[in-house]
């Protein structure tokens, strides 16, 4: 071998392990932000979100896909004469633990275990009366649906149960898809924000996006 060739050789093995220790220091950069987006982060979004609807305190709430609970039990807390309901059909490969008696076992842990109660049902057909939630809300569950169609379908019941003058937020991925769809079933002040560095999940640039949307109050112009 040439001595270029070998200093070609040398400079390429080196550039190889700088790269592999590059990545090697990303990996827990990567999961540290995925902890965070999916455990401290998701309930900073949500804090904000709820904060914002200004709830008396006596409204009744429907968590669609709820998990385990941290975006319901956070409602809960804000209900001291409310109901916070939480629907899902709690499938492991949607998240990590989950299962309806984690999500009742959190509930006693946070003490909101009086004002939750849980429905096993499927986004698509929801055991509950049209008009039944003043606010419906929904964390990364519809785009565990598959197929555009049936992903229009859950949010049509979402809409169904949404009490006129209603108020719901979706935090999903590619949220932004729903906004028609909600306002072809009447929903008013319909908009689209995509979330900040909180919602990264592991991928840097990478964000979610709520979308909220209300139903007309009763006797208001459609």
């Amino acid at each position: 071998m040439l001595a270029g060739e070998r200093w070609a050789s040398r400079r390429g093995k080196r550039a190889v392990g700088a790269l592999a220790k590059v990545g090697l220091m990303a990996v827990p950069a990567v999961a540290a932000s995925y902890f965070y987006s999916t455990g401290p982060g998701k309930l900073s979004v949500w804090k904000e979100l709820l904060d914002g609807l200004g709830l008396r305190g006596d409204e009744n709430v429907l968590d669609i896909g709820c998990g385990r609970g941290a975006v319901l039990i956070s409602a809960a807390h804000r209900l001291p004469r409310g109901r916070a309901t939480g629907a899902d059909i709690w499938r492991l490969r949607d998240q990590t633990g989950n299962s309806r008696a984690a999500a009742e076992r959190n509930a006693m842990v946070e003490g909101v275990s009086e004002r939750v109660e849980f429905a096993e049902a499927d986004a698509r057909d929801l055991p509950f009366p049209p008009e039944s939630f003043d606010v419906v809300l929904s964390n990364l569950a519809f785009s565990n649906i598959r197929g555009s169609e049936e992903r229009a379908r859950a949010l049509l019941e979402a809409v169904r149960v949404l009490r006129p003058g209603g108020q719901m937020r979706v935090v999903d991925e590619g949220a932004d898809r729903y906004a028609a769809i909600l306002r072809g079933a009447g929903c008013v002040d319909v908009e689209v924000r995509r979330l900040d560095w909180r919602t990264w999940s592991g991928l840097p640039g990478h964000h979610f996006t709520l979308v909220s949307a209300g139903r007309p109050a009763a006797g208001s112009p459609s």
